[in-house]
């Protein structure tokens, strides 16, 4: 897995606020990538977005919502594609053993039976990509998974001690990436943003809000 570390100081730098009337304080950086553009909308409208996303009173009363993202939809996939590759590989098996005359099973039924089993991991995997929701704020980091149960990860910016990219091999065959968040104090990746499109102009995005609000 390739990896992209970047470590931030403190000093003050900005991005192009998403609450319409903010004005930022601090000296005039170039404009955030193209990706923020594209994708935020104003404040308003994200507010609305998230609520609908998230659980309910995660946000703080007058957070800026920078960056509301989701896996991309082959998250779905990808996640599971080990599980599916051996159901795949077990309905042949088997449709090869009732063939031979060695499993005395029809091969309607079989065939029937892995396709079952392989639509319910793509389903529980859909599930998955549902639940996953990554925040970023002029205050926080989040990230949000679970299906039966919930898992919420959250820190401030200010505790954010470096970030970086990762680009494992299926990630770089479909031209998407991960990253990783590291608190001060800690020397692993406590949290991850999952296969995300573009990561490299997330990850833009985020060293800005980090230079600009922590």
């Amino acid at each position: 897995m390739l990896e992209r570390p970047r470590r931030h100081s403190g000093g003050v730098a900005g991005i192009r606020p998403v609450c319409p009337g903010h004005r930022p304080t601090g000296p005039t950086m170039p404009a955030a990538p193209r990706y923020a553009e594209v994708d935020q909308l104003d404040h308003e409208q994200m507010r609305a977005r998230a609520s609908a996303m998230l659980p309910d009173e995660l946000l703080q009363s007058g957070e800026i919502i920078i960056l509301l993202l989701k896996p991309s939809i082959l998250f779905v996939v990808l996640s599971g594609l080990g599980t599916l590759g051996a159901l795949g590989a077990l309905t042949a098996g088997a449709l090869a053993l009732s063939e031979a005359g060695l499993l005395m099973l029809p091969r309607l039924d079989i065939a029937l039976a892995g396709m079952g089993l392989i639509a319910l991991r793509l389903g529980w995997g859909f599930l998955e990509w549902l639940s996953r929701v990554y925040v970023l704020t002029d205050r926080r980091v989040i990230r949000v998974r679970g299906v039966l149960r919930i898992s919420v990860f959250e820190a401030p910016l200010r505790r954010i001690q470096h970030t970086l990219t990762m680009f494992g091999v299926l990630e770089r065959l479909t031209g998407l990436g991960s990253i990783g968040f590291a608190t001060a104090g800690t020397h692993t990746i406590e949290a991850t943003w999952e296969m995300l499109p573009r990561p490299l102009e997330v990850h833009e995005v985020v060293v800005r809000t980090l230079e600009r609000y922590r």
